[in-house]
């Protein structure tokens, strides 16, 4: 399956000319022209990695990556920036930045960059609770007998499993509404899966059958 790229640039001619060259290393490509377009993108679907820059007009790049590290989403993002200098370098990984790429750079740079970061968070998301695993964009679960069969979730419930287990332990936020379902979907089908509320910032997976730690109702 091919891995999708969010590229966010407000320059017309860069972001077409990564769209076009990131298609064809083989990636399926989501472009955005602005930060604010970008947050609209991610809270209706999940990328694999996005390619960001750092000066834009309106929200810029580093106001955005926090942002979005805030609101608990992992998704590994390199951002590219005309700015030297390792303060600079600092600030970017410092804000939640999986990578950071100097403007000129060759697109066989980016690609090869795009394909680590990917491969070390995938590497990161097979480390899962027994009996839950994450392929192809999908969650499968596996009972006692070893039978294994796809994990049927909501959009959003999708997506909140995803920002809890990229990697486990992540306290990611969620309406209460999204966090009640899920956790339901889990005690049927894996009973020593829980989520437990993490009071003022959302909510946590947990195994209690690995943990003695206090639980809070969703």
């Amino acid at each position: 399956m091919n891995k999708t790229v969010l590229v966010i640039d407000d320059d017309d001619i860069l972001r077409n000319s990564l769209s076009k060259g990131l298609r064809n290393y083989g990636f399926s490509i989501i472009a955005a022209q602005s930060a604010e377009q970008a947050s609209e993108i991610l809270a209706r679907i999940s990328v694999d990695a996005i390619v960001l820059d750092r000066m834009m007009t309106g929200m810029d790049g580093l106001t955005f990556l926090k942002q979005l590290r805030h609101s608990g989403n992992n998704t590994p993002v390199i951002m590219l920036t005309a700015m030297t200098g390792a303060e600079n370098t600092i600030d970017g990984l410092a804000s939640g930045a999986n990578d950071y790429l100097a403007k000129p750079f060759q697109l066989r740079e980016l690609e090869l960059r795009i394909n680590n970061i990917i491969q070390h968070t995938n590497s990161a998301n097979t480390k899962m609770p027994n009996g839950l695993e994450f392929q192809d964009n999908e969650f499968f679960v596996t009972d006692s007998q070893s039978t294994k069969r796809a994990f049927v979730l909501s959009g959003e419930e999708k997506k909140l499993l995803q920002n809890l287990t990229t990697p486990v332990g992540n306290i990611a936020p969620a309406s209460p509404m999204v966090a009640k379902r899920l956790r339901t979907k889990l005690n049927i089908v894996l009973s020593h899966l829980d989520i437990i509320t993490i009071r003022g910032h959302g909510y946590k997976l947990i195994d209690i059958s690995a943990t003695k730690e206090n639980k809070d109702t969703v």
